[in-house]
Formats: C-alpha cells, structure tokens, sequence
C-alpha cells in the first residue's frame, strides 16, 4: 500500500469497525456473512493495514447494511 493513502485506508477500517460494533458484530460474524474473507483481513482492514479491492468493500458495506458513501464520512 502507498503511504500517500494510508490515512484513507484508516479512515475506511475505522467507518467499517465503527458499523460493525453498532451492528453488534464480531470480525468473525461478519466474515461469515458471505463476504469471503476470514477475520484476519477484516481486522487488517479495520486497522488500515489491507490494501482491498473495491468489490471487497462492496461486499463488506453490503453485509453491514451499510451506504459506501458512509465509509468516506469521518464521524465527527
């Protein structure tokens, strides 16, 4: 991953981890929601670790019930 868009790939893991607790989820559960990737990923994801292709984000936003413009949204 570049550097130039570490901040972004945080702020997207910090949007799906926020979602997830809201949802009530672990990294498990939302890995066995169909979306294809196992915990480990979801936690490299949610810490800004994981450079991701877009349809994994698609998938992830899709089984949080989740807009893809709120992954973009810092919480203020």
């Amino acid at each position: 991953m570049q550097n130039n868009f570490k901040e972004i790939y945080i702020q997207i893991g910090n949007s799906i981890r926020d979602k997830r607790k809201e949802r009530g989820l672990t990294q498990q559960q939302l890995a066995d929601k169909d979306v294809k990737l196992d915990r480990s990923k979801i936690s490299d994801i949610e810490n800004g670790k994981e450079d991701f292709h877009f349809f994994t984000l698609l998938k992830i936003c899709e089984a949080l019930n989740m807009n893809i413009k709120d992954v973009f949204t810092e919480k203020k």
